[in-house]
């Protein structure tokens, strides 16, 4: 195991197994996104991209949130009283590392433990794959502070749910637990706290098992094909998956030859052994 950063600082990531463990560190404040910690995400981030022993990064919140939002003291009101200079500064600084998480070169996983509100919707929505306590508390709670959710959290809401539940949602602002955020929509799958990690831990290594060229074209394409039209659609793939091949022609024909040729395993129930060469 390594650890890029020490125990206070606003973002801790611990690397093990493949794994890269980013954790939110303000618990005092349920670790609601201050600007220092969208700057650290940032700095995160570029740190564990391109990193050999990190094959997918599970994003949480130290104690009992996953993040309660924006913090409304240091990036509302300080960042207002800078004038119109700050408040850009501050969007560019979260809404820049969001946005590089969403199309991030390793699989994400938002592992919701707690609050997730309001702005907390920008980067669970980044990320690939969302795991949530039952436990949990979801809400846009934006309106009942005499607001609209900002900052994209409307577009996740519409993105994730239906057009009813997103109504019901933003217009309310009442909590959902983790059971209803997932038959809504907004994540996966939930169950109880004390299994959560188990089962992330889980799904981290199923993506460890896979071509990490394909996994890269694959979540970048959902993504994308979303907003096209069939036929554009269409031609975006096929040119993603000649781009993938530009990258990691070998990787597919090995795939190819341990299901025809060795009959080692079967697409439909595994990924292939990324371990072996030919020859």
């Amino acid at each position: 195991m390594s650890a890029l950063e020490t125990k206070t600082d606003i973002v801790v990531a611990e690397i093990t197994d493949g794994i890269a463990w980013v954790r939110f560190n303000r618990p005092e404040k349920r670790n609601a996104m201050s600007p220092a910690l969208n700057r650290r995400m940032m700095d995160v981030l570029d740190e564990l991209e391109f990193r050999d022993d990190v094959g997918v990064l599970v994003l949480t919140g130290e104690g009992s949130a996953f993040t309660a939002g924006m913090d409304l003291k240091e990036y509302f009101r300080e960042t207002e009283a800078k004038g119109l200079a700050g408040v850009r500064q501050s969007q560019r600084e979260s809404y820049g590392w969001w946005r590089r998480l969403r199309w991030y070169q390793k699989p994400t996983i938002a592992m919701v433990n707690g609050w997730c509100f309001g702005g907390g919707y920008g980067p669970l929505f980044a990320c690939d794959l969302a795991f949530a306590a039952d436990e949990a508390k979801f809400g846009l709670s934006e309106i009942n502070w005499g607001i609209l959710p900002g900052g994209g959290a409307t577009k996740v809401a519409v993105e994730l749910m239906s057009f009813r539940q997103a109504m019901y949602h933003a217009m309310l602002g009442e909590p959902i637990d983790g059971q209803k955020a997932a038959a809504w929509g907004l994540v996966n799958e939930s169950l109880p706290l004390a299994a959560l990690k188990g089962r992330v831990e889980e799904v981290a290594k199923a993506l460890l098992s896979k071509n990490p060229v394909a996994l890269k074209a694959t979540k970048d394409a959902v993504r994308r094909v979303g907003v096209m039209a069939y036929d554009e659609a269409e031609d975006y793939l096929v040119r993603a998956q000649e781009a993938a091949n530009s990258f990691d022609n070998e990787g597919r024909k090995e795939g190819i030859r341990q299901f025809i040729d060795e009959k080692t395993y079967k697409p439909g129930l595994g990924a292939y052994d990324k371990t072996k060469t030919h020859g």
